[in-house]
């Protein structure tokens, strides 16, 4: 049982799909077969339920848990020798949702430890735990929980999120709005799985409603640009509000006490995270999130 051989069956464990796993480990699908099946008779059992589409059986999710946490500490361990002979920092990997959010606070960490290498990955929350389990990543930002055991958290905001609507609808100017009044409205609205479309989406559930959306992306920043253009209204967090143009939308109160982002730092509990990382951690928590950034 080889590094590789525990790398290629994550791969297939993750993907459950044999030709999607050799394509992202850029090796030919028989050769992978080969070793998923050398790795099952060294084991003594499938790892897999091979009736229909491939599928993780119990034993293989047992098995993959054991992976990461091998393959992770390997990685730290790495880093870490590395980190003792630079005599330096090290580096900082850093996922998000998105990193509008983090304009602020990163650009003061740069200025402070320059010679740091921070790597930044856009990532959905759904992916993170298994990233910072394996030791893919340091710490990873979500604006939704992250279900996992083995990973410790710090709050970092918990901001209203509102409705915005162009200049010239009908709803504009109003102080607030509930959401069954919302029925029928245009949305503009990020890909399922995002947490401002779960937001929507449970919103409008709790009141046996599905929100109408024209439009689908991923970046807050377009949204709210498509917003202002008069495609529809969607949800916005009070932190765009403070970079937003006076007067280039209308900001309204959702009357729901759920109409708000929790934004979330994880780490994994026990890891040893290198200096940068614990700066950026520290960076982070300690950050004035209600201070209004200069325009």
């Amino acid at each position: 049982m080889d590094l590789n051989s525990l790398r290629q069956f994550l791969a297939v464990a993750r993907l459950e799909h044999l030709s999607r796993a050799a394509e992202e480990l850029r090796i030919a699908q028989p050769s992978l077969s080969r070793t998923i099946a050398r790795l099952e008779k060294e084991l003594g059992t499938p790892l897999f339920d091979r009736a229909g589409r491939l599928r993780l059986n119990d034993a293989g999710r047992l098995f993959r848990d054991y992976a990461e946490r091998s393959l992770g500490e390997l990685e730290a361990g790495r880093r870490a020798v590395a980190e003792l002979a630079d005599e330096g920092f090290g580096s900082v990997r850093l996922a998000s949702e998105t990193f509008l959010t983090f304009t602020g606070p990163l650009a003061a960490y740069k200025r402070a430890h320059p010679d740091v290498e921070v790597e930044l990955h856009q990532a959905p929350a759904a992916d993170m735990a298994r990233r910072l389990l394996t030791q893919e990543v340091d710490l990873c930002a979500a604006s939704q929980p992250i279900p996992a055991d083995g990973l410790e958290s710090v709050q970092l905001l918990d901001e209203p999120v509102w409705l915005v609507t162009p200049p010239g609808h009908p709803l504009a100017g109003r102080a607030s709005v509930s959401v069954p009044e919302l029925a029928g409205q245009s949305f503009i609205a990020a890909h399922p799985g995002h947490w401002q479309r779960r937001l929507l989406d449970r919103l409008f559930a709790a009141h046996d409603l599905v929100p109408r959306i024209v439009c689908e992306g991923d970046e807050l920043s377009a949204i709210a640009a498509l917003i202002q253009a008069g495609l529809g209204v969607g949800l916005v967090p009070d932190l765009a509000r403070q970079l937003a143009p006076p007067g280039a939308a209308s900001w309204i109160a959702v009357d729901s006490p759920e109409c708000r982002r929790r934004l979330t730092l994880h780490w994994g509990a026990g890891t040893r995270l290198t200096a940068a990382a614990r700066l950026m951690r520290t960076t982070l928590s300690s950050w004035d999130w209600t201070a209004r950034p200069p325009r």
